[in-house]
């Protein structure tokens, strides 16, 4: 069935410009010869060997006096996939803008990778490796020297709504405002997956409503953007949906043994009969996996069906989202801001429903680490994809260099913007997963650097897969002597950097290809 194309609002189209809502993704761009030419120039040759002993210049790049605006919109569980059914995210930024197609959550799971979007930092040195226990969620987090903070030193406002660390509004903390929050609208648990009945914290009062909860964030965010103190000082706003992660109330027609989302009344059904990807990974161990990998669980035809519900549910709840975002964006526009604004779309970590067997995210698998990640805004090329790899620490690194702010930790991210208009560009990202209970075992760590993808679990066994040759990652090659050299490679740059920290984590780009 052909997506339902809704307008969030009248006036989205005059926002795309002379393009069309439904035109697919970019997949090229360019930012001329002269440019590449000099590039190549600097680079010059590359030793054997997956990584060159030279790295390439960084571009010149000087944050604007001006201080944009920045809007940061996150979506929960959005794999990099959904955005094939938000046409109004391909064509008002996308289209508008610059789309990072290697961007990758380095600890896919949310908490992790939430508190990398507040500190720069990777999750072992946050201390919030996932979602609950000793080692997780809003608890188990300190609050100082995060990215509000330094904002708000910088000149700014700092703005919050939507969905914050899981265990948020829980044990005693429903009134708690974090520091470095101007304006604070956060759904507190466990009402944030509740789609129907969100409880928001506003400022330290606790505020019921029965609305859906993508569109209850929406006019959160457009409030703000509204407000009459935005044309003060400029202002840093995070808008955090929680569609299309799981939630409630149940219906009759879910899958019994699956967990699932809850789509907006208008959009329930209107992908019925939606199929699963029909991609060579779906429900496929890669050969070589080890008895440790999640990719060894296996799903009955029973539990497939439901998984192929759960999937179109959530592309339904995604609708919704997308007409939100589409509001956002008209509203900076409406309020004569949006030419002053930089807008940042992503997500908290990939998602998958049968990809690799698994129903979820956390592994190593690129349909769980890739996210969405497009920016929109002054200084940022038009019509451009960049596969230059970034993770989501580099996304608050950024945002503070943007801001001309001072971080208040030490940033394992870096600033990409010298690379929005490069080039594309490889560079070594650690990645790691930890129990996701407590928290207190790590279940594997690994890099993620050009085509290759390597993970050593707990136990000593490992992947290694080259998405050049095998894009869906179905064979593994850690145990093919004829990969021994990569293996090694591999292996020991992952001893090198998986207690990275600050200036020891890796900061150089490679040329791509």
């Amino acid at each position: 069935m052909a997506p339902r194309a809704r307008l969030a609002v009248a006036g989205v189209a005059a926002l795309a410009g002379s393009s069309m809502l439904m035109g697919a993704l970019p997949h090229s761009g360019s930012i001329g010869t002269k440019a590449e030419s000099a590039f190549a120039h600097a680079v010059g040759s590359v030793d054997d060997g997956l990584v060159p002993s030279k790295a390439t210049p960084t571009p010149d790049w000087e944050a604007s006096a001006s201080k944009p605006n920045i809007l940061m919109v996150t979506a929960d569980d959005l794999a990099y996939d959904d955005l094939d059914y938000m046409p109004h995210v391909r064509s008002l930024l996308a289209e508008q803008g610059t789309s990072m197609t290697e961007a990758i959550a380095p600890t896919p799971i949310c908490v992790p990778a939430r508190a990398s979007l507040l500190t720069g930092q990777y999750a072992e040195n946050h201390h919030t490796v996932t979602i609950n226990g000793e080692r997780g969620g809003y608890q188990a987090m300190s609050h100082a020297g995060t990215l509000p903070q330094s904002m708000q030193a910088a000149g700014y406002d700092t703005l919050f709504t939507g969905k914050y660390l899981n265990g948020y509004g829980t044990r005693g903390t429903a009134k708690d405002v974090p520091p470095g929050w101007t304006d604070w609208r956060a759904t507190t648990d466990m009402s944030t997956y509740n789609f129907m009945r969100p409880r928001i914290n506003h400022n330290g009062k606790l505020e019921a409503y029965h609305r859906y909860t993508t569109y209850l964030m929406r006019d959160q965010a457009n409030a703000m953007i509204s407000a009459p103190e935005r044309a003060e000082k400029p202002w840093y706003m995070w808008v955090n949906y929680v569609a299309p992660h799981h939630g409630g109330p149940g219906e009759k027609d879910d899958p019994k043994g699956t967990s699932t989302t809850m789509p907006a009344p208008e959009d329930k059904h209107s992908y019925d009969g939606l199929e699963l990807p029909d991609t060579p990974n779906m429900f496929r161990t890669p050969t070589d996996a080890p008895p440790i990998s999640a990719s060894r669980k296996t799903f009955d035809a029973e539990g497939r069906e439901e998984l192929r519900i759960a999937h179109q549910q959530r592309v339904e709840a995604v609708q919704a989202l997308d007409r939100a975002v589409a509001s956002n964006v008209l509203r900076l526009r409406e309020t004569g801001q949006l030419d002053n604004t930089i807008i940042i779309f992503s997500s908290d970590n990939g998602y998958t429903t049968g990809g690799h067997n698994i129903n979820g995210k956390l592994m190593h698998y690129r349909e769980t680490l890739r996210i969405p990640l497009i920016l929109r805004g002054p200084g940022i090329p038009a019509g451009r994809t960049s596969a230059t790899a970034v993770g989501n620490p580099d996304i608050a690194t950024t945002i503070m260099a943007v801001a001309g702010a001072r971080p208040g930790r030490a940033q394992d991210g870096v600033n990409f913007m010298p690379w929005i208009g490069a080039p594309s560009q490889n560079r070594v990202i650690p990645i790691s997963a930890w129990r996701v209970h407590d928290g207190t075992k790590q279940i594997y760590s690994g890099i993620r650097f050009g085509d290759w993808t390597y993970a050593r679990y707990s136990d000593g066994s490992e992947e290694l897969y080259d998405r050049s040759e095998d894009p869906y990652q179905i064979r593994s090659l850690a145990l093919t002597p004829d990969y021994a050299d990569e293996l090694a490679e591999m292996r020991g740059l992952n001893e090198k950097y998986r207690d990275c920290a600050g200036e020891s984590c890796p900061k150089k780009f490679y040329p791509a290809g």
